[in-house]
């Protein structure tokens, strides 16, 4: 029986925008899976646990189905106490999902950081990642860096999707400053910003 492909896509989503979304429908394309998780990060290792009311991140997840039929958004990280490691996270999935390959996607920033995260060796065993190159980004440091990956008995597949070179930091800044973000989030994230005054 040929195994599962699961996508775990995690990140902190404050808000989720349109670069999410290009590299979430990358990753979709290039590995084709059967299911796709989309984990809201609790309280990140490497940044301050966001402002906004985790239930606000969870709901806006949602923008995200309308890239896949067989997506469900993920509360294990925010129910789970103290500081979030992907290790914790991946592990957690493995037990849930015993007969699965996981793929995680990641852009250059996180790509070329992978070797500060906890238990980097264990997550390489775990996970297959998906590398996305920026648009306009040099990929000769990714590809040399996915190499070494590869050498401690990594797998990393890049796919060619254009990834958009945004950040959730910039759309809560325009918010904040009252400028529109119609064209950098979901319509449906911007409909919830709207209703609920996020960010303002």
């Amino acid at each position: 029986m040929e195994q599962k492909k699961i996508i775990l896509f995690g990140g902190t989503f404050d808000p989720p925008h349109n670069g999410h979304m290009t590299l979430l429908a990358g990753a979709i394309a290039a590995v084709q899976p059967d299911l796709v998780i989309v984990e809201p990060a609790g309280t990140p290792p490497h940044k301050r646990a966001g402002e906004t009311a985790a239930q606000h991140r969870v709901a806006m997840c949602e923008c995200f189905r309308a890239l896949f039929n067989e997506l469900i958004v993920d509360d294990t990280e925010i129910r789970r106490e103290g500081k979030s490691y992907t290790i914790d996270t991946v592990r957690t999935m493995n037990e849930r999902y015993p007969d699965a390959q996981l793929y995680f996607p990641m852009g250059s920033d996180m790509l070329l950081w992978f070797h500060n995260w906890v238990a980097y060796e264990e997550l390489l065993r775990r996970l297959v990642i998906v590398a996305h190159v920026r648009a306009g980004e040099d990929a000769a440091p990714m590809h040399a860096f996915a190499d070494t990956l590869r050498a401690e008995g990594g797998r990393v597949i890049f796919t060619d999707a254009p990834v958009l070179p945004l950040s959730s930091t910039e759309v809560r800044g325009k918010i904040a400053r009252g400028e529109p973000v119609d064209a950098l989030v979901p319509e449906s994230v911007a409909a919830y910003i709207a209703e609920h005054g996020l960010y303002g």
